[in-house]
């Protein structure tokens, strides 16, 4: 028996090179699968996250996009006309893409006036504080008719909030499910009416300003604030009021709030002026107007 030396046992100079290679490779290779593997978990990761913000942005959109609607039930005009001890003359509610149907002309004896408002508008506040005592007077007894028209222009001076936009729905609904209760609940919405720059009033405030007014429908009333069921048609209104023309009047467009129309002529006068207002219904009334008259408002034709 043989015994090698203690150099039998070892790799020669080439073969250890060969085997460093060797192994080297094999490290390269487990490293190139060890990437592929991460790279298809990050590729699937980002699948997935994309696929979920894809889903997130689907739902955000259809829940905020609301197919067309129609507007409330009494503003076929997209205003609501009061008339003879405050009554609300009823019309239909008008349907997606339809045009607004202008309200019939009053009997010649019977005062037209128009208003546009914005319920966040402090000029708005001051003429409705002047002059709503007279203009009540002129409902009560059939002298005159007041057609309001609710829009939104000053949605950027509620912090965000989008009180004018709000507010206007919340007139909607009560036009929609108690008409004859309006004149009290815009009267409220002005005494209530909150300062510029701030986030307005909540839902919940509004509500309550409707229950004071005595609203029917109150239930109804509640969901059709907070879920703004007239969200879309405040839109197309304000749209439609800014651009024009105004029906029934030599008014082209609204650019401001209080817009006041008599008898299809605009108010020039200052909000704070009850016997200028005063003057300009006479005016245009001549000598046909009475304070006392009995004439009802007939209601605008449905489509």
């Amino acid at each position: 028996m043989s015994y090698g030396g203690a150099g039998d046992d070892r790799l020669s100079k080439n073969q250890r090179r060969e085997a460093a290679r060797e192994k080297a490779r094999t490290l390269r290779e487990e490293q190139r699968k060890k990437d592929r593997r991460s790279r298809f978990v990050l590729q699937g990761s980002l699948i997935v996250v994309s696929l979920a913000i894809i889903a997130v942005i689907v739902v955000v959109i259809t829940s905020s996009v609301r197919p067309p609607s129609a507007g409330p039930r009494n503003m076929l005009s997209d205003g609501i006309k009061i008339g003879q001890n405050l009554a609300a003359v009823p019309t239909a509610a008008l349907q997606p893409g339809d045009a607004p149907v202008p309200s019939a002309r009053n009997k010649s004896d019977v005062i037209d006036i128009q208003i546009f408002v914005d319920y966040q508008c402090p000029v708005c506040q001051v003429f409705e504080q002047t002059n709503t005592a007279q203009i009540k007077s002129y409902l009560k007894t059939g002298a005159a008719t007041l057609e309001i028209h609710p829009i939104a222009i000053l949605d950027n001076r509620s912090l965000g909030q989008r009180y004018s936009s709000r507010a206007a729905n919340a007139a909607a609904c009560v036009a929609n499910f108690s008409p004859n209760s309006y004149f009290d609940f815009n009267t409220l919405l002005f005494e209530e009416q909150p300062k510029e720059n701030t986030e307005g009033l909540p839902d919940q405030k509004l509500v309550s300003i409707a229950k004071q007014a005595k609203v029917e429908s109150l239930t109804s009333i509640t969901s059709c604030i907070t879920d703004q069921s007239f969200k879309a048609w405040v839109t197309s209104a304000t749209s439609r009021a800014t651009t024009g023309p105004i029906a029934n009047s030599d008014v082209k467009k609204v650019s401001a709030t209080p817009t006041v129309i008599i008898n299809g002529a605009k108010f020039n006068g200052a909000a704070t002026d009850a016997s200028a207002f005063s003057a300009a219904i006479q005016k245009a009334a001549g000598d046909t107007f009475r304070e006392d008259a009995t004439a009802t408002p007939s209601p605008s034709p449905a489509p």
